[in-house]
């Protein structure tokens, strides 16, 4: 038997009248659903049941592997990737209901539900090709059906179960194991999650190093469990890891590997090799952040784990009213295909037309500053200036699009530059010849897009092996128009810090969030940065080994999921106005997600199973933090 999302109309309604006999907004102490008040502590004031995670729900299993979460203010509502029930949550942050799952054809708490729906032309002809992984098999988790006129036909597309429907192929899941033990989270999904500025289309990152959007907007009519967002675009950033391989030569193309194993030579090389099994593709894109720029919005996407991080900038500009959005520039009935597969049908790739650049963090000799994508090196070799291509050809497997990106000519460069004694050169838009190429050795984390400046921020675990206890901050310049892409453009240097996220707070401060890395277990400190100069503007020691940080303007104060503290996993608080900390909440362990509704000031923090969740101890659940 399934679990109710919605509660009885009865329900509904004596929530509804509690609401308002309470004083909702008012800031009722001890009442969930009401507004927090202005003075007191925040405590955990109620938890959420998450869909299929409760005894009744069967397969589901506890809510205990989760990624990223946001909220959107002006809606009232809360999303978080579930990857136990290859969904996305959604939540009613007025009255702390579930009220629908966002998923796929593979979904566990959409079983036999509505599986978002990929979006069709006027003919009613699907218009997203699936995503093919880097040994060129199709993966599964994206979406597909026949084309009429495609030369490859999609009917060959089909693992078992997973024939085709013209849905959202779906979520990797957790996989067989994923956990921080055992590192195989680079192939888990869902991820990284983001809203577009206007809160109507929600970026979702998936395990095939692509990115789902989804129109929230419902095509104009309200979302419900029946009328569930459709999927506008679902592209690449980099090759699909395997997961499926070439079952009984289904879902083979010409010249792709007949791979029958899927990941599973890829989570054996996780020992000790990085995971870089040819299997393991580009693993997971993650992280996002999302800005307007000169009336263009640019999402950022980090495919960030450690072996070869790369950031993606793509161009969303009015992605519901263009749902032809990010095709194929070369062959638009084609699926999404990588470069560099020996045999393939399209040797030059199949890549999305609103990919803007690329900026690989692998080592390579020079920023390529002006040089366009993949152009040949010059004479003598790979010496300063290289003109190395995207990416370094040293990696083991086709990466990215490393490839022209349909009319936007995308091009990539390489940064960030160190000088020889391990420290990060001065200028790294146009560094001197002694200055050589780094590459991100724990991986690259949250990112944040700066208004001021029309920037992007993104976080660097360490890319120094002179110094693993330096994180960095990177700025990155999209340069939107310019045919040679994006550049990376400062670093600034964040000491005892791997930094795993980045908000911007008031004004141009932004809080980096610091945790541990590689063996090295630094003291609980975060940052608050000048985005601009990366001045240090405060140091705050009460908390750390966080992983999500999220700036609520409706209170003015920083909160961070910081699962790693030494004394347990805590809800960090710091106020945003004097850069000084408030408060520890205890949280249950692995709470590394947090977000806000600045209507309310309430604090949405996934939680595993545990007994902060009460009747749903053993099943995890959401937890409902306010001052009260």
């Amino acid at each position: 038997m399934r679990s109710k999302i919605v509660p009885s109309v009865a329900l509904l309604v004596f929530a509804v009248a509690s609401y308002f006999a309470n004083g909702c907004g008012q800031g009722q102490a001890n009442c969930p659903v009401c507004g927090t008040t202005h003075n007191g502590t925040v405590s955990l004031i109620d938890t959420i049941m998450v869909p299929e995670h409760n005894p009744t729900g069967a397969p589901g299993g506890p809510f205990n592997s989760f990624d990223i979460s946001v909220t959107d203010s002006a809606h009232h509502r809360f999303y978080v990737s579930d990857r136990i029930g290859l969904d996305v949550g959604v939540f009613d942050t007025e009255q702390n209901l579930a009220v629908g799952i966002i998923t796929g054809d593979n979904g566990v708490a959409g079983a036999g539900g509505n599986p978002s729906v990929c979006a069709v032309d006027a003919a009613g002809n699907p218009l997203i090709p699936p995503i093919v992984s880097g040994l060129g098999n199709f993966t599964r988790f994206g979406c597909r059906t026949n084309v009429p006129g495609a030369t490859f036909q999609w009917s060959g597309f089909n693992p078992p179960g997973f024939g085709p429907s013209g849905h959202l192929g779906g979520f990797p899941g957790a996989q067989c194991c994923a956990s921080r033990a055992n590192g195989v989270n680079p192939l888990s999904a869902p991820d990284g999650e983001v809203l577009s500025p206007d809160n109507s289309v929600l970026f979702v990152a998936n395990g095939s190093s692509s990115v789902v959007a989804l129109d929230l907007t419902c095509g104009g009519a309200p979302c419900t469990q029946t009328n569930v967002p459709g999927v506008l675009a679902a592209f690449t950033t980099g090759s699909s890891p395997d997961y499926d391989g070439c079952i009984f030569g289904q879902n083979c193309l010409p010249g792709s590997v007949h791979n029958t194993a899927g990941i599973a030579p890829c989570i054996a090389s996780e020992a000790g090799r990085a995971l870089s099994d040819p299997t393991c593709g580009d693993l997971r894109a993650d992280e996002m952040a999302i800005g307007v720029i000169n009336g263009k919005t640019i999402l950022l996407v980090a495919n960030g784990d450690p072996g070869l991080p790369f950031i993606t900038l793509v161009d969303v500009t009015g992605i519901i009213s263009r749902s032809d959005h990010c095709l194929p520039g070369n062959f638009p009935k084609e699926p999404y295909y990588p470069a560099g597969i020996a045999g393939s049908p399209f040797p030059t790739g199949n890549f999305p037309t609103c990919i803007v650049g690329q900026i690989y963090y692998d080592g390579a000799g020079s920023n390529d500053v002006d040089i366009p994508i993949d152009a040949p090196p010059p004479a003598g070799g790979n010496s300063s200036p290289a003109a190395l291509p995207c990416p370094d050809p040293s990696t083991t497997v086709p990466s990215g699009v490393s490839g022209p990106g349909g009319g936007n000519s995308a091009s990539c460069h390489h940064g960030p530059i160190l000088n020889p004694d391990g420290t990060y050169c001065a200028n790294q838009l146009t560094p001197p010849g002694t200055c050589f190429g780094a590459v991100a050795l724990a991986g690259i984390g949250g990112s944040a897009f700066n208004p001021n400046t029309g920037h992007f921020l993104v976080t660097n675990a360490s890319a120094s092996p002179a110094d693993l206890t330096v994180g960095t901050v990177d700025e990155i310049d999209p340069r939107l128009g310019n045919p040679n892409g994006p550049v990376l453009v400062n670093t600034f240097p964040v000491p005892n810090c791997m930094p795993t996220s980045i908000v911007q707070g008031p004004g141009n401060n932004f809080l980096v969030g610091c945790a541990d890395h590689d063996g090295v277990a630094f003291p609980p400190n975060e940052y608050v940065i000048d985005g601009t100069s990366g001045k240090i503007l405060a140091t705050i020691d009460k908390v750390g080994g966080v992983d999500e940080t999220w700036y609520n303007p409706g209170d003015n104060n920083y909160y961070l999921a910081a699962r790693d503290m030494p004394n347990g996993p805590v809800l960090g608080i710091i106020d945003a106005k004097t850069n000084l900390w408030l408060q520890n909440v205890p949280t249950n362990s692995n709470s590394h997600s947090v977000a806000v509704d600045s209507g309310n000031n309430h604090i949405f923090v996934p939680l595993q199973s545990g007994g902060i969740c009460g009747t749903q101890s053993a099943n995890g659940c959401v937890g409902v933090y306010a001052k009260q």
